[in-house]
C-alpha cells in the first residue's frame, strides 16, 4: 500500500513519450473502474513538468474526467540524473518504464528500483537488454525482495501467457508449440512510431553482443521434450491460415524460451519448444517484404547505414515506420490476432521416437498491437503485481512475464479488457 515514504503505488516514467502517453491514459482509465473499493495513488514522471502536464490534460479531456490532472501526481526526473531516478524510485511501489530504446536508457531505471527496493515494469522487446539484465540484477533483485519484469507490452505478453495457455488447454502434456502472428489494419492502414524502429536497428546491428552474452553465461541445454520441432523455411505457406509467413523477428522466442526454462527448473514443469512467425499475406505481400528486409538488412550491418535508416524511417520501411506515429483513425483501425499450434502427447511418455497424438490451437486477439494492447497489458501486469502477490515467485527476481505470471490471474484480467484468450480446437490424432 502507499504510505508516506512511498505516496505512489505506480508511478509511470516517460509519460510525455510516445508510448507513455497511452500507458498513462491507460492507467487513468483503470483507476476509473477500481478493483477495490479506493483508487490508487499514481503519478507520472519524466523531464518537463509541462508536457506531463499537458499529456494528464489530454487523458482528462479524451476520458471526460476533468478532475484527472488535479488527481495525479508529478515528479520531475532525468534517465542522465541518477539522484532524481533514486528520488522517483523511493516514491513508488512500482515504475512503469516507458523510456526506450531500452539498450540505452533501461539500466539506469533498473540500477535505481534494485538499489531503493521498488519493483519495475517495462515493455521492451530487446533482448540483449532482457537478457542482460538478468544476469546483472537477479540476485541483487531477490535480495531485496522486488519483481523486475521486462517484455510486459506486446512483446512479449501475448507469446509468453498464449504458450501457458495453450499449455493448460491440451488434452495432455504439450511438448512444442508453433505461433502466428497477424496484424490488421483498417481502411486508414498501418503506422508505427519511429522509436520501435531504432530498437530494431541497434537491435539487428548489434547481434554479435546478444550472441557473446549467451555465450558467456554458459547455460546448460533444456531437454527437448518428445519429437524435435522442426523449423520452417524462411518464407514458408501456412496451410491453416492460407498465408504465407516469415519468422518473427521481435522479442517472443527469447522471452519464451527463458520462461520454459524457469518453469522447467523452478517449477519442475516439462519445457515446451517453441517458434515464432508473422503471417505476410500472398506472394506480393512476400516479395515486396524480401526487398525491404534485404534493404534493411545490409544498411543495419555499417554505422553510416543505421544513420539512414534512424533519419528517414518512412523511406525505408516502406511507410510503416515514421517519426509522427499513427493516427488515432490507424489505431481504431487495427488489431492482432496471434494463433498458436500446439501438438503433444495424451497419456504415453514423451520420445523422440513416438509422434505427438495430440493436438490444440489457440489464440490471442486484441486490438491494435503497439500502443493499445501494450498499455493494456504493462497497467495489468502491474495491476497483478499489486493485487496477486502470493501467486507471485516466493522471492524477488528479473522475471520473464510467464514466470512471475504463470499463476496469476492476468489472463483473467487481460480477457476483461479486451485481449481474449480462447480455444480454437483440440483433438486427439
Amino acid at each position: 500500500m502507499a504510505t508516506k515514504q512511498r505516496p505512489f503505488h505506480l508511478v509511470v516514467f516517460g509519460a510525455s513519450g510516445f508510448t507513455g502517453q497511452f500507458v498513462t491514459e491507460e492507467v487513468a482509465r483503470e483507476q476509473m473502474e477500481p478493483e477495490g473499493s479506493s483508487r490508487l495513488a499514481w503519478a507520472v514522471a519524466g523531464r518537463s513538468r509541462e508536457k506531463l502536464q499537458r499529456v494528464l490534460e489530454r487523458a482528462a479531456e479524451k476520458l471526460g474526467r476533468p478532475t484527472l490532472p488535479s488527481e495525479v501526481g508529478i515528479i520531475i526526473c532525468d534517465i542522465s540524473n541518477p539522484t532524481s531516478l533514486d528520488e522517483m524510485a523511493k516514491q513508488a511501489t512500482i515504475v512503469l518504464n516507458c523510456v526506450g530504446p531500452y539498450r540505452f536508457y533501461g539500466e539506469p531505471v533498473v540500477k535505481a528500483c534494485v538499489e531503493n527496493g521498488t519493483s519495475c515494469i517495462d515493455i521492451s522487446g530487446e533482448p540483449h537488454f532482457l537478457e542482460l539484465m538478468y544476469w546483472k540484477y537477479h540476485e541483487k533483485a531477490a535480495e531485496k525482495g522486488v519483481y523486475i519484469i521486462g517484455s510486459s507490452g506486446f512483446d512479449s505478453i501475448p507469446a509468453d501467457m498464449g504458450v501457458i495457455y495453450t499449455s493448460s488447454k491440451i488434452n495432455g502434456t504439450l511438448t512444442a508449440v508453433e505461433s502466428f502472428l497477424t496484424i490488421n489494419s483498417g481502411p486508414e492502414g498501418l503506422c508505427i512510431h519511429d522509436g520501435t524502429w531504432k530498437s530494431a536497428i541497434y537491435g539487428f546491428g548489434n547481434q554479435s553482443q546478444l550472441k557473446k552474452l549467451r555465450e558467456q553465461s554458459n547455460l546448460k541445454p533444456v531437454p527437448i521434450v518428445g519429437t524435435k520441432l522442426k523449423r520452417r523455411w524462411p518464407v514458408s505457406y501456412c496451410r491453416e491460415l492460407s498465408s504465407y509467413s516469415i519468422p518473427f523477428m521481435g522479442a517472443d522466442v527469447s522471452v519464451v524460451k527463458r520462461t520454459q526454462r524457469y518453469l522447467h527448473e523452478n517449477l519442475e514443469q516439462l519445457p515446451v519448444q517453441y517458434a515464432a512467425y508473422v503471417t505476410v499475406g500472398g506472394l506480393a505481400s512476400v516479395m515486396k517484404l524480401m526487398f525491404a528486409g534485404l534493404f534493411f538488412l545490409l544498411f543495419v550491418k555499417f554505422g553510416i547505414g543505421r544513420q539512414l535508416l534512424i533519419k528517414f524511417p518512412w523511406l525505408f520501411s516502406f511507410g510503416y515506420f515514421s517519426k509522427q506515429g499513427p493516427t488515432q483513425k490507424q489505431l481504431d483501425g487495427a488489431s492482432f490476432t496471434m494463433t498458436f499450434f500446439g501438438q503433444g502427447y495424451s497419456h504415453s511418455t514423451p520420445t523422440e521416437n513416438n509422434k505427438p497424438n495430440v493436438r490444440v490451437c489457440t489464440q490471442v486477439k486484441g486490438p491494435e498491437a503497439g500502443y493499445i494492447a501494450t498499455p493494456i497489458a504493462m497497467v495489468q501486469a502491474a495491476m497483478t503485481l499489486l493485487n496477486d502477490a502470493s501467486d507471485l515467485p516466493a522471492v524477488g527476481g528479473v522475471f520473464t512475464p510467464g514466470a512471475a505470471f504463470c499463476r496469476t490471474k492476468l489472463i483473467d484480467r487481460l480477457n476483461k479488457r479486451g485481449i481474449e484468450f480462447s480455444v480454437i480446437s483440440s483433438s486427439e490424432v
